[in-house]
């Protein structure tokens, strides 16, 4: 039987019984909702709140020449900076290391004073109290980074910056490029093999209280990856050289600028491509923004009288003709489509050879001898020999103008025989004549050999593309014919170099005034021409943008000899052994 003194005790715990399962339910239910139903969402929150991290920069790889000497490479800095807010919550939370204690510790590491860096921090509080930077030192090593980020102090960041370094100035700088403030390519083999330098960036992660301090466990790092080396075709030796000349021979033509391009013959790689005015990437503000980029890639020209051998090859080949094929010229002469032609000096009709007017770069001759074949026929030798085609895609690269037969004109069905009304740049020029040296076979041109990657496999370039644009024979004959310009020509005795029999072809081109029309008296001039003749390795062509002393090609034959002596000279060519042929004659 149940007194009323026993239902009383029960029923109270009956009813604490029910408190305590729905408290107890309310828990599981929350539990449920944070752990199952909006998981995500709270690890999110939280990782926001507790999880830090620091990227850790990779290296960006170097620039090397053919024989390894390094042209650019990079130094990672680091910039730190201290948060005076979250040092003063962790003061008051009485941390693991006292602000007092961290920051002696910090100096000792930076090269500062314990008092200096503390009154880094009680300035920027002074100047706000909700301070969150205060810069602490810029430019610190890797080895100072480590100690620093060894602390584990909360408060304490971290930015990697990478610093360019050019060790040979301005040597080959134009080729190069050079990086921005944020570390991104503007120009040059910087940009062009962007692909093989660039790192791919490292991660050190951890979690951390809420008085700051790293959770044990939680540390993860990920590390970075050095960027690749690429190696150039460049000699740096030879660039060095060619630099200096050709500045100092622009000058003394008082010329706007200069270029010489050097390309090995058997393999279509760039040997030199020096330019004046040149550019330190080192120091870019001593540099325009016009030369901060390589001219001898970014600037066109007519190309003048250096296209007429390109001219001899079509006749050769589509008209059958021979370096003894005649045709009579004077030095003016009107078309019957009314086309008025003018060669640069005075003379009356010769009987010329083609080679004869190779030799005397007679317009009037190669306009009759080039009318030989269709226009058709002299647009595909123009486009054989890579008029209107970039040689590498180099930034800011240009590919030159090839106007569509459609658009010649009366006048223009001439003079594109002798060099106008189409423009190239002067590694175009130097692929022309290479697949002339060459036997008729053109190689494209190489300027990256390969990249090396932080784990040490090489990657060559893709082995570049090789045509045979003309016979070996026709090839011949124009050698032939370019070396009795090389001698009987007007730069005959400028241009000698001892011991070699050497090729040549000048080339005097108009500069457009940007109207459809020409500047007065004023010239952009090129030589091109290769050696030894006998068994040929290296083109040279020279440059000069609107000499002023003398303002035919002549002003580069001084520059071409100086470059073409240093060319054999720096790679051991052997001289020439066997003579020159029976001179061609200039007249029929």
């Amino acid at each position: 039987m149940t007194t009323r003194a026993t239902r009383g005790p029960r029923r109270r715990t009956v009813v604490a019984l029910a408190v305590i399962l729905s408290v107890l339910a309310a828990f599981v239910v929350r539990l449920i909702d944070i752990q199952v139903v909006s998981a995500d969402e709270h690890v999110a929150q939280s990782l926001t709140k507790i999880g830090a991290g620091d990227t850790i920069p990779g290296r960006r790889g170097s620039i090397v020449d053919a024989g390894g000497t390094v042209l650019a490479s990079s130094v990672l800095v680091y910039d730190a900076q201290l948060n005076p807010k979250v040092i003063m919550q962790l003061e008051e939370k009485d941390p693991q290391v006292p602000w007092a204690e961290a920051s002696e510790k910090i100096a000792a590491i930076t090269g500062q004073t314990g008092d200096e860096v503390r009154a880094l921090v009680s300035d920027a509080l002074a100047e706000n109290s909700q301070s969150q930077y205060a810069p602490l030192k810029n430019s610190l090593t890797t080895e100072q980074y480590i100690e620093l980020r060894d602390l584990k102090l909360a408060y304490l960041h971290m930015a990697g910056r990478e610093t360019r370094v050019y060790p040979n100035g301005a040597v080959a700088g134009n080729i190069l490029g050079f990086l921005d403030g944020s570390g991104k390519a503007q120009a040059g083999i910087e940009q062009l093999s962007e692909k093989c330098l660039a790192p791919i960036d490292g991660e050190e992660s951890y979690r951390r209280g809420s008085n700051g301090v790293v959770i044990p466990g939680s540390e993860r790092t990920v590390e970075a990856v050095d960027g690749g080396s690429v190696e150039l075709t460049i000699n740096s030796d030879l660039q060095w050289y060619l630099q200096q000349m050709i500045g100092e021979e622009a000058q003394k033509q008082g010329a706007k600028g200069g270029t010489v391009t050097v390309v090995e013959v058997k393999t279509g790689k760039i040997r030199a491509a020096a330019e004046w005015p040149s550019m330190d990437p080192n120091d870019l503000d001593s540099s325009t923004p016009e030369t901060r980029y390589s001219q001898i890639f970014h600037k066109d020209f007519e190309p003048g009288s250096t296209f007429k051998a390109i001219t001899a090859a079509a006749v050769i080949e589509g008209a059958g003709l021979t370096p003894r094929s005649t045709v009579t010229a004077s030095s003016r002469e009107t078309f019957p489509n009314g086309a008025v032609v003018n060669d640069a000096f005075s003379h009356p009709a010769y009987n010329y050879t083609l080679a004869g007017g190779l030799i005397d770069s007679s317009n009037v001759a190669l306009s009759k001898f080039g009318t030989m074949v269709s226009p058709d026929v002299r647009y595909d030798y123009l486009e054989r020999f890579g008029v209107g085609q970039k040689t590498l895609d180099f930034p800011s690269e240009v590919g030159g103008i090839l106007h569509p037969v459609s658009d010649w004109d009366s006048q223009s069905l001439y003079t594109t025989t002798f060099g106008q009304y189409f423009t190239v740049t002067a590694p175009q020029l130097a692929g022309a004549y290479q697949a002339i040296a060459n036997g008729g076979e053109k190689i494209d041109l190489s300027l990256v050999e390969s990249c090396t990657a932080e784990d040490g496999t090489v990657v060559k370039s893709e082995a570049p593309k090789h045509e045979q644009i003309i016979k070996k024979q026709t090839a011949a004959e124009l050698t032939r014919m370019l070396e009795n310009v090389a001698v009987q020509g007007g730069n005959a005795d400028r241009i000698q170099v001892p011991g070699y029999r050497v090729t040549s072809k000048t080339g005097t081109a108009q500069v457009s005034d940007g109207n459809g029309g020409y500047k007065a008296g004023v010239y952009y001039t090129s030589m091109v021409g290769f050696a030894p003749v006998d068994d040929p390795q290296y083109v040279v062509v020279v440059t000069l943008d609107e000499p002023t002393k003398v303002v035919s090609s002549a002003a580069t034959a001084s520059a071409f000899q100086k470059a073409m002596t240093q060319v054999m000279k720096t790679y051991r060519v052997m001289p020439s052994t066997v003579p020159m042929d029976e001179l061609l004659p200039k007249f029929g």
